[in-house]
């Protein structure tokens, strides 16, 4: 599931084969910017802010978001497509590598100096040079009715955690999901662990909570639903959480652990 920590590692992997290189061809396959090319301009980085993702070329910024099913290949030049060419969004080449996005949820290109208006609504990057652990605490606690899982995963207060970290965080602090911000005893304490949660998985495949890296061992309750839990023994209890039907995600718990 595509959170700061994949985008962080996606970044990473096109800033390594793409940065310096000269564009020979660009091929965006999305309506709005069907026309749009690139191909002459540099890839000057490529860097993640949040689950956002930004190739900078010259004047222009092309902006992609994963969302659930997104990814970016980096291939050499010629080598065989791994997903159809169908499910394509984004296609970059250089003299020696083509870097596709496959089904990405969002693709524009704009005006680098668009790019931090764009952008403004993010709350401080856990994973970038702008983080900041007392702005995202004050702005989780200007709504301190929101369910303490639903503020984490608001983009607005911190970028970069989506639902396994939430769902993780809230056993580690031993917070029930649906328990309001208001309620939560130390706040600055689970925002700090968050940052460590992401920053300790940042450059791993798999992630870990637990401590125990081995499959079907590395999670306390995400996705466990049924199972015991890894502390007490207590069977995981799974429900629905959000402010509306949109913005509905599945979380996981402990009733033992978290109360």
């Amino acid at each position: 599931m595509p959170e700061g920590d994949t985008v962080f590692r996606a970044a990473s992997r096109l800033h390594a084969a793409l940065a310096g290189s000269e564009l020979v061809r660009s091929d965006f396959r999305v309506p709005r910017f069907a026309a749009a090319d690139l191909s002459g301009e540099r890839v000057d980085e490529v860097v993640s802010r949040g689950k956002h993702l930004l190739i900078r070329t010259g004047e222009w910024s092309i902006h992609s978001h994963l969302k659930m099913e997104g990814e970016w290949r980096i291939l050499r030049s010629g080598e065989r497509w791994p997903k159809p060419a169908h499910l394509a969004r984004v296609v970059l080449e250089t003299p020696t590598t083509t870097a596709i996005g496959f089904e990405l949820g969002l693709v524009e290109v704009l005006a680098r100096d668009d790019e931090a208006e764009a952008l403004a609504y993010l709350g401080p990057d856990l994973l970038g040079a702008d983080w900041d652990a007392d702005e995202a605490v004050r702005r989780i606690a200007e709504h301190p009715e929101t369910p303490i899982a639903v503020a984490l995963l608001d983009q607005r207060n911190l970028a970069g955690l989506g639902n396994v970290y939430v769902t993780e965080l809230c056993f580690l602090r031993g917070l029930r999901p649906q328990c309001e911000a208001a309620t939560v005893p130390d706040l600055p304490a689970v925002v700090d662990l968050g940052r460590r949660l992401i920053v300790a998985n940042r450059d791993r495949v798999a992630r870990v909570t637990t401590g125990v890296d081995r499959r079907g061992q590395r999670l306390w309750v995400y996705g466990r639903a049924g199972e015991p839990c890894r502390r007490c023994g207590t069977r995981i209890e799974r429900g629905e959480l959000g402010r509306s039907e949109l913005e509905e995600r599945v979380s996981f718990w402990c009733p033992s652990c978290q109360q």
